[in-house]
């Protein structure tokens, strides 16, 4: 999918158009080789440069060439399991466009589409790149939000637990951090060339949003690192805890079968084709070694008990 948005210092709104225009921004989501044929012929950009994005483990890094500037940095996504990262293009060329390539569809870009961003221009080209990478920390702010809500609901039903799902579930979380503690840590080396080696034109009024972008990175990286560390203590403790609820269980089991095999040896032994004695000829001779096996195993369940086996 190719689209192509512009607005200017008047006319603030951004607005889909149907050409490729100076100053205009060109984003593509997963495109086909049509559409970055066509980009590369109009923009003079080669089609090497658009499609290395469009690989789904490419790298947070910057390529600077004569004519063009390539930034790719990570965006954190919602899979079936968990979190993951994709990256994110973006092609400042040779100060006539900005072009962003993706494999997906992100929130975090439409939220430009939908003027939702203050000050954005598609003519600042080194602004709009400063302004995706602070919108790329609030989309890793979101997503830690939404695993610490996981994380809550999952610990909920951890206590009681005997089974490992609940377990996984966490250990899929501490997953997803781990993807995201390395690809803002990729990002951070991004920001950091960006800020130091001047490979993008930033203006003076630019570069404090700059810091603040570089620090807010920085956040989410400690962020991670806590959320992490305190999923590691967490996954320990509720293995421990699952642990010693299955030993309760299996105690409780063991407890159930000494008292109830009780009955089952007496009769065992009195339904042998034996002489029984003086007991054998009384007519009671069942309620009497019933009774003596419930007796006995009440004074069994009691020890037990004292013991907590129960």
């Amino acid at each position: 999918m190719i689209k192509i948005y512009k607005n200017t210092d008047k006319n603030s709104n951004l607005e889909e158009i149907k050409e490729i225009q100076k100053d205009s921004w060109i984003n593509l989501v997963n495109p086909t080789d049509m559409e970055i044929k066509t980009v590369a012929k109009q923009t003079n950009i080669e089609e090497r440069l658009l499609k290395e994005v469009l690989v789904e483990k490419d790298l947070p890094r910057i390529k600077k060439m004569s004519n063009e500037v390539l930034i790719v940095i990570d965006l954190p996504y919602k899979t079936k399991n968990g979190y993951n990262t994709y990256p994110l293009g973006i092609i400042i060329s040779n100060d006539l466009y900005i072009i962003t390539v993706s494999l997906k569809d992100t929130v975090l870009l439409k939220r430009f589409i939908n003027n939702d961003i203050d000050n954005f221009y598609t003519a600042k080209k080194s602004r709009f790149c400063i302004q995706i990478l602070e919108e790329t920390s609030k989309e890793y702010l979101n997503a830690l939000d939404d695993i610490e809500k996981n994380i809550e609901s999952k610990e909920q039903g951890l206590l009681d637990s005997t089974d490992n799902k609940k377990l996984l579930d966490l250990l899929n979380i501490n997953k997803s951090l781990v993807y995201f503690i390395t690809s803002l840590k990729y990002n951070n080396t991004v920001l950091e060339k960006i800020s130091k080696e001047y490979v993008i034109d930033i203006f003076e009024e630019d570069y404090e949003f700059l810091e603040d972008t570089i620090i807010d990175n920085k956040q989410c990286i400690e962020m991670c690192n806590i959320y992490k560390d305190n999923l590691s203590s967490t996954v320990d403790t509720y293995s421990t805890i699952i642990s010693n609820n299955l030993n309760v269980a299996m105690r409780f089991l063991a407890g159930i079968t000494i008292v109830f095999s009780i009955p089952t040896m007496l009769a065992s032994f009195f339904g042998m084709n034996v002489p029984l004695g003086p007991l054998a000829s009384k007519d009671n001779s069942f309620f009497i070694l019933f009774c003596l096996s419930i007796a006995i195993s009440i004074i069994i369940a009691i020890w037990l008990k004292k013991k907590k086996m129960f």
